[in-house]
């Protein structure tokens, strides 16, 4: 399920004067410093491109956009300086006058040769090329992708309301005194792009006016004049109260383009106690507002992040903050949405009732809040990333399940490679089964291999080569971007960027770090188990046959896949199989961290098994695999295990799970789908494998609930269960609303 981005309110023609006007001032300030010119053209953008409230809305901020303009990252393809062809060439199919078409084909000229992705590419080797040739993983056929977007980033929403836009301007002037001429660029960018911002708020706030002239019932007349006067004191002063907080938090991050809020109740709990305690609200409507801002996020329509985290330790106050916890699982439990991806982190000093309304919440179908063991991640954490222990508690889920310090650290996923792919080319001599296109080098096929030892070692050079070109990449992607963009909005918020006048990627981030997506990983492991114990020890299936059997997708080899389906397989507490799924785990994590010491700078890179719908979307593009699995369809999602594999009951298949080492990535995701009846009429066992699969290192859970009938029922009749919720991978999304292939995929997976 790919979104594409949201087209702004405006008119054909306003969009096009919009994208003339930002082109034109980008031309103005080519040769300014690049805070200047970053700057400018946010100012051109917003509020120009912001969409309209609706009667049901209770804060201003609904993102459009055009297709040319500044985001950090609005999808995996975009960075920067972004060309969206797509909606470009929609545009273009309309019915425009001439002198329009004229300037759009002088917009097209111009893009498409100073777009960021663009220089990011012609940065590129020959060798990085021919490695990581130019291809994007829904559609094309490789081990290995780039991909390209500064995401994951955890801005300090405690440091803009604590400060306000109007004293951050003059805390910016002021570092402007006597600082050199890079340094004041910096900050002259930073006030100008906080200037935007006040533009914004009075943008609504005059939009939110001209509602109050309309008929409306008193209760939103209300709201709406209180709303007018919230947006008006936060154009410059800091905000007083919880409807003020939470409107400059929705705006801030609608206009940085950051897709995740970090730990929420750090920085929104004190508004919501304060105004409660002193009876400015009552409960009752601060519940109202939280989920009116729920609403608000929910808007964007980006289902693979929106991450709002909760609870946890290396929090000020704990007791306002456990108190916003049990708001914010509330308002999920009331909402029933795909987002935001409420995440709760807890530990032995998490009171049980939230941990029991997290459960109610979890119970009643939500599939949030995802759960994250404090007693496990951190100590992760802090040897995965080379941190401080004190630092290690800022840890902050995000996306689909990486992992990022907050307001310290970037791990961008710039790359993404599909083990089970390099398997299969390992298998087939560096060539694609299918289509005979070299993907890897050329280093043997099974045929060759006369040991089991020879094969892995092969499978795990060819592993090593898309590892170096991953790393430099990423480090390249961070290069040019940091030659053409600021990141003023993330850099603004980002610890230590101010104090040292420097830009996010231009050493003003803390800790620089990288990520890389990995799939396949289980599938992998199962293939190996199976080549091991059937081609070398057992000898009962010839390696040429394997190969047949393979390129036909066991068409005329039925026995074979039966003997492959049968050896064993991950997620059964099985020694062997397990191992093999370790062995995997620990290649791929300790390797990525490898090519990022020898090759980057970079303060880590680090490997996360997490998943999107990719291990659906690669599936596609790999050919049937030595564990029986067809071709084209889907892979195991994640590290779980593959669909149906899990034979041997839950406490089996956590078993498995706690195995693979959760101190050498940044994230790893682990789906779990009971039944109703099980969550409701067995709780008490529920509740007591759950508490010793955490006890026993356990680092996460993201747990579905739902009707066992139910998921058939609506493939057949999707307009009865519109509201049915289902944890895909490292997102939930409405299960009538995804790709048929997606569905099957979850129905596949066991139900406990």
């Amino acid at each position: 399920m790919f979104t594409i981005m949201n087209e702004s309110m405006l008119s054909t023609s306003e969009k096009i004067r919009v994208m003339k006007e930002f082109t034109d001032t980008y031309r103005k300030y080519e040769d300014a410093p690049s805070p200047i010119r970053e700057a400018m053209c946010l100012k051109v953008q917003f509020p120009a491109v912001m969409g309209n409230m609706t009667d049901e809305d209770l804060f201003g901020g609904r993102l459009g956009a055009v297709p040319i303009g500044f985001n950090p990252q609005e999808e995996c393809q975009q960075l920067g300086y972004y060309f969206d062809e797509y909606h470009f060439q929609k545009i273009m199919d309309e019915d425009i006058s001439a002198d329009q078409i004229m300037i759009m084909e002088e917009l097209q000229r111009f893009w498409e040769d100073n777009h960021t992705i663009g220089k990011i590419k012609k940065a590129y080797n020959r060798e990085l090329n021919k490695a990581i040739p130019d291809k994007f993983y829904p559609y094309d056929r490789a081990a290995a992708y780039t991909l390209y977007r500064i995401s994951g980033t955890q801005l300090n929403y405690g440091y803009l309301l604590e400060h306000g836009i109007e004293e951050l301007c003059c805390m910016l002037a002021y570092k402007r005194k006597g600082c050199d001429e890079k340094e004041a660029a910096f900050y002259q960018g930073m006030e100008i792009a906080l200037e935007a911002l006040a533009d914004t708020c009075l943008y609504y706030r005059q939009m939110v006016l001209k509602m109050l002239e309309e008929p409306i019932e008193d209760k939103r007349a209300d709201h709406l004049k209180e709303l007018a006067e919230a947006l008006l004191h936060i154009s410059n002063g800091k905000p007083e109260s919880f409807l003020e907080a939470i409107q400059l938090v929705v705006l801030y991050w609608l206009q940085s383009g950051s897709l995740n809020l970090g730990r929420m109740d750090t920085y929104l709990a004190s508004y919501y106690t304060a105004d409660v305690d002193s009876g400015r609200i009552t409960e009752e409507r601060a519940q109202e507002l939280l989920n009116g801002m729920w609403k608000a996020l929910s808007v964007r329509n980006k289902p693979y992040d929106t991450r709002v985290v909760i609870g946890g330790k290396g929090r000020e106050d704990t007791e306002s903050a456990d108190r916003f916890c049990g708001l914010a699982i509330q308002a999920t439990m009331e909402r029933m949405d795909v987002v935001p991806q409420l995440t709760l982190r807890f530990s032995h000093e998490t009171p049980e009732w939230i941990m029991k309304k997290a459960f109610d919440c979890i119970g009643k179908g939500a599939t949030f809040p995802m759960l994250y063991s404090d007693e496990v991640n951190i100590p992760a954490v802090q040897k995965a990333f080379g941190v401080s222990l004190r630092t290690a508690q800022d840890y902050c889920p995000y996306g689909c399940g990486e992992y990022v310090i907050a307001h310290q650290s970037i791990g961008t996923p710039s790359g993404l490679i599909n083990l089970l792919k390099v398997l299969e080319v390992t298998l087939n001599n560096g060539h694609d089964i299918h289509t005979g296109e070299q993907l890897a080098p050329e280093w043997g096929g099974i045929e060759d291999f006369h040991t089991f030892d020879e094969l892995v070692d092969v499978y795990k050079k060819q592993c090593e080569y898309f590892l170096k070109y991953l790393a430099i990449q990423e480090e390249t992607e961070y290069k040019i971007a940091n030659s053409q963009c600021a990141f003023l909005y993330f850099s603004l918020l980002y610890d230590d960027c101010m104090e040292r006048g420097r830009a996010l990627l231009d050493g003003g981030v803390r800790y620089l770090g990288g990520t890389l997506e990995a799939y396949g990983n289980i599938n992998t492991a199962d293939s190996l188990t199976a080549i091991k114990q059937l081609v070398y020890e057992e000898k009962s299936i010839d390696p040429g046959m394997l190969l047949k059997a393979l390129k036909s997708n066991f068409a005329g080899y039925e026995e074979v896949r039966c003997k492959l389906l049968d050896a064993p397989k991950y997620g059964n507490d099985h020694d062997g199989a397990d191992a093999m799924a370790q062995m995997v785990h620990e290649h791929i994590c300790r390797e990525t961290a490898k090519a990022g010491k020898k090759y980057t700078n970079l303060h880590s890179y680090l490997t996360v098994t997490i998943n999107n719908n990719a291990n659906t979307v690669l599936g596609k593009h790999t050919a049937a695999s030595p564990d029986g699995r067809l071709a084209h369809t889907f892979m195991a999602n994640a590290n779980n295990p593959f669909n149906g594999n899990d034979k041997n009951g839950l406490t089996a298949m956590l078993n498995s799970l706690v195995k693979l080492d959760p101190t050498i990535h940044a994230g790893c995701v682990q789906n779990i789908k009971f039944s109703k009846q099980m969550f409701s009429e067995y709780w008490d066992k529920v509740l007591a494998m759950l508490t010793v699969y955490f006890q026993s290192g356990g680092s996460q859970a993201m747990i579905s609930v739902i009707g066992r009938e139910d998921l058939e029922n609506a493939m057949q009749q999707p307009e009865r269960y519109k509201n049915l919720l289902v944890r895909v991978g490292g997102f939930s999304a409405r299960f009538v609303e995804l790709q048929e292939e997606e569905q099957r995929e979850i129905i596949a997976r066991t139900l406990y």
